[in-house]
């Protein structure tokens, strides 16, 4: 018992909670102090409570920042809305010629570039840099070539035949 007493004199024993004066002692059991206890091991810490409150304040001044839109929009659109249907008949024509002035100037520049861009390739093509592709259309010559020829040598292998059946059908000729 003496060995026990000691014990609780020197802290040993109790939980942390208990040494640091968080929870009361083991001897009261009753259904306040038992929830008492439970909430106070499972309090948040200084850190968790200020993101919660910096959570809290932000999701505040986010909900009346989008509120302000909101009015603002329908405000707007209650005010403006006649204005914009009795001017509509002149901002339709010139919507719509904006959007082709616009689209040509896109188209402009695209074509600008794409000229550039295959200016540049032929360039190192033919000054011998081999861009990418260059094996590709180098393959492609070198097809277009070989049928060129086989054709050559069909046409002068069967054209005397074909000149002949022509002068069988047309003996005048």
């Amino acid at each position: 018992m003496a060995d026990r007493q000691q014990q609780h004199a020197h802290g040993e024993g109790r939980t942390a909670a208990q040494r640091l004066g968080y929870a009361p002692a083991a001897s009261a059991d009753s259904p306040s102090t038992t929830l008492l206890r439970r909430v106070q091991t499972h309090a948040p810490n200084s850190t968790q409570v200020v993101g919660f409150l910096t959570l809290a304040v932000s999701g505040a001044v986010l909900l009346l920042l989008t509120g302000l839109t909101l009015t603002g929009a329908v405000v707007a659109l209650i005010f403006l809305g006649p204005i914009a249907l009795l001017t509509s008949p002149i901002w339709v024509p010139v919507a719509v010629a904006l959007f082709v002035l616009a689209a040509a100037a896109l188209s402009a520049c695209a074509f600008v570039v794409v000229t550039v861009a295959a200016g540049t390739w032929m360039y190192r093509y033919f000054t011998g840099r081999h861009p990418v592709g260059a094996d590709r259309v180098d393959y492609a010559r070198s097809r277009i070539a070989d049928t060129a020829s086989h054709v050559k040598d069909y046409a002068r292998e069967y054209g005397g035949y074909l000149h002949s059946r022509a002068k069988d059908a047309a003996p005048g000729a």
